[in-house]
């Protein structure tokens, strides 16, 4: 499709074009090729002298941000897909999205990216990336063959997707009770679910099949870093892992809708607490497979150091292993990049952060400042080197807002997003924060009140779940008395349109266009931002004479 090099979208992007089929409600679009988006020069941060024409920096840090995968053990018995049928009731708006009509595909899209950013070369610097890094939420239901899939995907090898029984046992085969998922089988191109009857959803008699079969992944073949998200952690990413669901995760009955009497008034309370309520209605039997068994954190962190992973371990460290942590450094010769663990354990989707691992943050970044503001305002003078610092973590400043957690492992007060970024502006060498989360892109400065024109740049970058299904090459270069950090987002290099649905790339292809087809999370939802969200350059006035840096 695309010669020697992915392109990347300052060159072209993509975006729904001709309606394909027209359901009652609405038109199902294919994908074309439009305008290429140039890079937006956003100098809020950056004080007098900015040039939007300055390409002379020096590269200091080359990565890709992947964010929100969320692959998904599609044959679960504890996804409770039925719970979309309330997709208009307010009070099920913080658990839905359960199950999305590409969601079978989505580890092909995962595929087609990794194989995609092999042979990325930032637009600035010309270089290939330095490094990725993952945002959280890789996996969607916090259970241990998701993780292994996810970690052969990036890693490289055998990607198993298949569970439980050798044919597919999920909400999307024909005879499963329901018409709120996309069932693309059939003798016909007419179906009695919403999204083939009211959107013109295609019909792919065999999808199903193929969407689950094995295949060998090649991997990122760089460095990658990763990090523990809310779908990690809890049922759906909102729901304790309780004794209950821990057993119905390995079990055999799949069920089809809420026990009867149910209080809808209090599903999200009971989903936070006690999801395994949901299992106590009409159910469907299925194979039950010891594999999908719930991953505990530190489950999580171990399954990382794994031979030949670059770096081993992933970033996770030997102190996270021992103390079931998943917070850490990792530095390069110029930038120092901390990851945060910013979930809840005791439930919830929104993040927050402990009192115990913010003392860990300050230390952490005190190390990389000669210099930094104490909590009482005072200048700390440290003695050790200046380096930039790079943030990254699942939740950023608009989600760490938590009402589940009220206080951290040694019953103190937790950090919200305000908290956190006033933190971070007492160390002047942040210059850059990167999260997932939202499915969306976006891009705001925080600027600090008590040094005006200074501050960090917040990066939300969207999921390749969800359409857009884009990944962002961020660059770091030394420009004079400015550090640039020049974002470019990156579609998979794939067809536009699937030819067979054989290959791993025609089932991205297909992944991406039914995302963007998707009713309210789709390319009509407004997550692919707007073109300051996208493909920008960012300054910032530089903290100290960028000349100390190694590479600079």
């Amino acid at each position: 499709m695309s010669g020697p090099r992915p392109p990347l979208t300052t060159a072209r992007r993509l975006w729904p074009g001709a309606a394909l089929r027209r359901g009652a409600s609405g038109a199902y679009r294919g994908i074309e090729i439009t305008d290429g988006e140039p890079h937006l020069l956003r100098a809020d941060l950056a004080g007098p002298g900015a040039d939007a024409a300055a390409r002379a920096g020096r590269p200091l840090l080359c990565l890709v941000h992947i964010t929100d995968l969320q692959l998904a053990d599609v044959q679960s018995p504890t996804r409770f897909e039925f719970l979309n049928a309330r997709f208009a009731d307010p009070r099920y708006a913080e658990i839905i999205p359960v199950q999305r009509p590409q969601e079978a595909l989505t580890a092909h899209a995962v595929d087609a990216t990794v194989r995609t950013v092999a042979g990325l070369r930032g637009p600035v610097s010309g270089l290939a990336p330095d490094l990725a890094v993952t945002t959280g939420d890789a996996i969607d239901n916090a259970q241990w063959n998701e993780t292994q899939a996810f970690l052969a995907l990036l890693d490289g090898g055998a990607v198993h997707l298949n569970s439980g029984g050798p044919g597919y046992e999920g909400v999307q085969a024909l005879g499963w009770p329901g018409d709120v998922f996309w069932k693309p089988e059939g003798t016909g191109p007419d179906g009695a679910d919403i999204f083939r009857r009211e959107f013109g959803f295609p019909h792919h008699p065999g999808l199903l099949e193929r969407a689950v079969r094995d295949f060998t992944a090649v991997g990122l073949g760089i460095p990658w870093l990763s990090c523990f998200g809310n779908h990690e952690a809890l049922n759906q990413g909102v729901g304790v892992i309780s004794e209950g669901i821990t057993a119905a995760m390995v079990g055999d009955r799949k069920p089809v809708s809420w026990p009867e009497p149910f209080d809808h008034d209090r599903a999200l309370e009971t989903f936070t607490y006690r999801p395994e309520a949901f299992m106590a209605g009409p159910a469907r039997p299925i194979t039950p497979d010891p594999s999908r068994r719930p991953v505990t954190r530190r489950e999580f962190v171990d399954a990382h150091f794994r031979p030949g992973s670059q770096p081993f371990g992933h970033g996770f460290s030997a102190a996270n292993r021992r103390d079931g942590t998943a917070y850490y450094v990792h530095d390069t010769p110029a930038v120092r990049l901390i990851a945060l663990d910013t979930n809840c354990l005791a439930g919830g989707a929104a993040g927050c952060l402990d009192a115990q691992q913010a003392r860990w943050l300050e230390a952490r970044l005190a190390e990389a400042h000669s210099a930094y503001r104490a909590a009482d305002g005072q200048l700390v003078r440290t003695g050790h080197d200046d380096r930039l610092v790079v943030v990254f973590s699942h939740h950023g400043t608009d989600t760490l807002t938590n009402s589940v957690c009220h206080a951290g492992p040694q019953g103190e007060p937790l950090l919200g997003g305000p908290a956190l970024v006033a933190l971070l502006h007492r160390f002047a060498n942040v210059v850059l924060w990167l999260n997932g989360h939202t499915h969306t892109n976006a891009v705001r400065p925080r600027p600090d009140p008590q040094r005006p024109g200074t501050g960090f740049w917040e990066v939300t970058t969207s999921a390749i779940v969800d359409w857009p299904c884009q990944s962002r090459v961020v660059e770091l270069l030394a420009e004079g008395e400015q550090v640039a950090i020049v974002c470019t987002m990156v579609d998979h290099d794939t067809p536009l349109s699937p030819l067979s649905l054989e290959t791993v790339d025609d089932l991205a292809s297909l992944h991406r266009e039914l995302a963007a087809n998707v009713p309210l999370l789709g390319a009509d939802s407004g997550r692919a931002g707007g073109s300051a969200d996208r493909n920008v350059d960012l300054r910032v006035r530089a903290p100290f004479p960028l000349r100390r840096l190694a590479g600079a």
